[in-house]
């Protein structure tokens, strides 16, 4: 039986070894995506779409050096730093998110790590925003364990960071913080009882091999992500990728379709960069496991493609918005 047909059966492993991922995601590209739609199909209704609406609760100045983000203050990029919104403006955007269709609400905040008076604001929202009958989702930088069971208690139900590349190229992309400080608090978030949300960025110039060896990195941790962001570079004047060659689009299509295989009851969200891509892109990306997406004009300071664009997209391809909050992930 080959590693196809292994991940055909849509089990759930966390042993992965490399060289399988590598099987998967250099397989024939008819076969790749046959078997993603089958997986998918196994573990999720097969015409339906999370929907996620994600807020910029605190704006620019971030010490990180993260050379894909507009939002650090070592870059010139014409982003103007905001102190944290006020909690009504929070829950008026939820409100309207939740008008439109979202199902979760996601607050990132450019934080290296939070302060106890951040943290504390940051868990009010997370509270008022629960109490409209939404799934919650912060990334605000590194937690420790007791941070994350402050947000917990508070009603967080998912926590955001992502890996970003893999570990061998992330000296390339981000020196401010190691790729083991990401997985720490990556095990905080677990070990308080938050869903992990984790995913990483394609195209800053990483080769295959990143991209392969980052979905293993998602894949054989003790536990998949519930869930998993697949972002395309979106290029920013003024940070160092801003002009790098463009990711061929299908290498996002297989990343995605291998997310699916190593990851099966993962919802897999076609996140950042979908301004770029067109439609029949977009389509092959669903076709290939994908089943999540952020509504929106803006994702924290790039753009995204509106409300309205999107039903258009789903109506053409017969994708129905999931409208009750989904059991996991």
């Amino acid at each position: 039986m080959t590693v196809l047909d292994l991940a055909r059966l849509g089990s759930v492993r966390t042993d992965w070894s490399l060289d399988e991922a590598r099987a998967v995601h250099t397989a024939p590209f008819s076969d790749l995506l046959f078997h993603a739609q089958r997986v998918h199909r196994t573990h999720f209704a097969p015409n339906r779409v999370q929907v996620s609406t994600l807020l910029s609760v605190k704006t620019g100045a971030c010490p990180e050096d993260c050379k894909y983000c507009p939002q650090s203050v070592r870059y010139e990029t014409g982003v103007e730093r905001e102190e944290l919104l006020q909690l009504d403006q929070v829950v008026d955007a939820a409100r309207a998110a939740k008008a439109q269709g979202a199902t979760r609400f996601c607050m990132g905040a450019a934080y290296r790590s939070p302060k106890p008076k951040q943290l504390a604001q940051i868990k009010r929202m997370v509270s008022e925003v629960r109490a409209l009958g939404l799934e919650t989702c912060a990334t605000v930088g590194m937690l420790t364990r007791e941070q994350a069971c402050e947000l917990r208690d508070a009603g967080l139900d998912y926590y955001n960071h992502n890996l970003d590349t893999s570990r061998d190229y992330y000296g390339e992309i981000v020196t401010t913080r190691t790729y083991d400080d990401r997985l720490e608090t990556l095990q905080a978030v677990r070990d308080a009882g938050i869903n992990v949300c984790c995913g990483g960025i394609l195209g800053m110039g990483e080769s295959e091999q990143d991209r392969i060896a980052l979905l293993h990195t998602l894949a054989t941790l003790p536990r998949h992500p519930e869930s998993v962001p697949i972002n395309q570079l979106v290029q920013v004047p003024g940070t160092p990728l801003h002009g790098l060659a463009r990711l061929d689009p299908l290498e996002l299509v297989r990343a995605i379709a291998t997310a699916r295989l190593l990851m099966p009851r993962s919802y897999v969200r076609l996140s950042a960069g979908r301004s770029d891509m067109d439609d029949a892109t977009q389509a092959l990306c669903f076709l290939a496991g994908a089943n999540s997406i952020f509504y929106g004009d803006r994702l924290l300071t790039t753009p995204n493609p509106g409300r309205s664009q999107d039903q258009q997209l789903f109506e053409r391809l017969g994708l129905e918005v999931e409208r009750s909050l989904p059991a996991e992930g």
